[in-house]
């Protein structure tokens, strides 16, 4: 498969993830206990290797969400992919966003008194 073609399938694949993303969220932070995990959440160490060789993505960001979900941030420099993970306290991790042209920043706060 050509690099444009393998691109355009994970375009597809992500895109579909996106559509029952938030309805896996809701579940996540909803629910105390799974009898059955969403099919878009496996456990945290599957869902990051898969991200890693699959994708090319590593980790770039992370924090502490409502619930304490743990919300981290997935992106490849080399395609500029990027993913959003939610992992709830029970050790799941559930893909709930992803997308294209991923860039690295860290934009300076505006001045003090500066309301724009």
């Amino acid at each position: 498969m050509h690099g444009r073609d393998q691109h355009q399938q994970k375009v597809n694949e992500m895109t579909k993830l996106k559509m029952i993303g938030v309805a896996a969220v809701t579940t996540l932070l909803c629910a105390p206990a799974y009898a059955q995990a969403p099919a878009n959440c496996a456990p945290r160490d599957v869902v990051v290797d898969r991200l890693a060789s699959k994708y090319g993505e590593s980790r770039q960001s992370i924090g502490l969400g409502a619930n304490n979900a743990v919300i981290e941030v997935f992106a490849s420099d080399e395609t500029g992919t990027w993913t959003i993970t939610v992992t709830s306290a029970h050790g799941m991790t559930c893909l709930v966003a992803s997308g294209q042209a991923f860039e690295d920043r860290a934009d300076a706060l505006p001045a003090a008194g500066n309301d724009a």
